[in-house]
């Protein structure tokens, strides 16, 4: 959204390369994506001659290193582009819903927040491709809950000594380095008691335990830390500044919850319409139905809803503001909308809808997975109730 001609106007109209950007985004999604949907991945992850395939596609099409800034060599685009791009994305089940990585090396937004030594040392490489991170925040007793964490980094000296353990951590296995967070005073909890490091997946004492099997397609993983001695200098930010550091990636994210169901929501309105108009039952179309034609404009209100709430918060993003109740509304709205219009979907296609053949049955387990994951709904909602009661108390 940008300030109109008439002083106090409101335009919500994207910028005109913001539109080519979707424009072309689209049909990269249309011609290579959603053609190769059902054969392009091996288990949860796609196949190394289609993920080559497709990343030169998008280095093709000027795509690459959308998410990077201009300093470090990628396109630099704002939150309202990259919103744009994961809206678009969003329609096709063909890349992994957690990394897909055909745009460039996967950068977790934290390693911007690096010093200039550790920038050379995890993020350039990063950025080149030479090196892989995940991110180790997730404990069996504490998920949405920071506070109660257990894993702790004791001060040594001049290391820190972590021990504890990390459930769900997506590309575990194929990571170089995590970013830990801990607990260095549990005391203060997530009130300046929780520190962030970058460990070695290779340093003495770090164990991958097991792999989790999800109803999704996504195999995270649970890691042990044994007594790993990480050196100060691999700590990010002061001590106790984990939490904010966590946050911020977290509220990204959340937009990017919002902006994928965006994507999610067309398709399935797409798909839904498409069926409606071509199946007959008792001598009249779906489309001529009540039933059908109140879950279709439903779901047409809330994915009009939700892009409205998306690009408002990026729009406040981009402009340097505060948006974690933005982005908590964004994503409780756009995740638990999304996965009414997948079972909207899936109940007009009927038996089909249940099919492999189709990409509903998919889209209906990614979604609700998504109502769980970077902080459950009930948990954001009584996060943003605080607010309110702040606000209008």
């Amino acid at each position: 959204m940008n300030a109109g001609p008439v002083a106090g106007a409101l335009n919500f109209e994207l910028p005109e390369e913001i539109r080519m950007l979707r424009d072309t985004v689209r049909r990269f999604v249309d011609r290579e994506l959603i053609p190769i949907e059902r054969t392009c991945r091996d288990g949860h992850k796609l196949k190394p001659e289609v993920r080559a395939r497709l990343t030169a596609k998008a280095g093709e099409l000027g795509l690459s290193g959308y998410d990077v800034p201009q300093e470090y060599g990628g396109l630099g685009m704002g939150l309202v582009a990259k919103v744009t791009v994961w809206a678009e994305l969003g329609r096709s089940i063909a890349l992994p819903s957690r990394g897909g990585e055909v745009f460039g090396p996967n950068v977790s937004p934290i390693l911007y927040h690096l010093n200039d030594a550790q920038k050379n040392r995890y993020l350039l490489p990063t950025i080149e491709g030479k090196l892989k991170w995940c991110l180790a925040q997730t404990e069996p007793d504490a998920g949405g809950d920071p506070g109660s964490m257990r894993t702790t980094a004791v001060r040594d000296g001049d290391h820190y000594v972590i021990n504890g353990t990390k459930r769900f951590i997506t590309g575990a296995d194929e990571a170089d380095y995590a970013q830990v967070i801990t607990a260095t005073d549990r005391a203060k909890g997530s009130r300046g008691g929780i520190t962030a490091f970058i460990v070695d997946m290779k340093a003495p004492g770090v164990r991958l335990l097991r792999a989790q099997e999800l109803v999704v397609d996504d195999r995270p993983w649970e890691i042990a830390f044994e007594n790993v001695r990480v050196p100060v200098a691999d700590r990010i930010g002061e001590e106790g500044d984990g939490f904010r550091h966590a946050q911020h990636w977290l509220n990204v994210g959340r937009i990017r919850h919002g902006a994928r169901s965006i994507g999610v929501i067309e398709r399935c309105v797409e798909l839904g319409t498409g069926y409606a108009k071509q199946r007959v039952t008792f001598g009249q179309p779906l489309a001529e139905r009540q039933a059908v034609q109140w879950m279709l404009a439903d779901s047409f209100m809330e994915m009009h809803q939700l892009r409205l709430m998306v690009y408002d918060a990026a729009w406040k993003y981009d402009q340097g503001r505060d948006i974690r109740t933005e982005a908590y509304m964004a994503k409780m709205f756009g995740d638990t909308q999304s996965f009414h219009a997948a079972d909207r979907c899936m109940e007009i296609h009927g038996g089909m809808g249940l099919a492999t053949d189709l990409p509903i049955e998919k889209f209906w387990r990614d979604q609700r997975s998504m109502m769980i994951t970077e902080g459950p709904i009930e948990i954001l909602k009584m996060t943003l109730a605080r607010h309110v009661l702040r606000t209008y108390g």
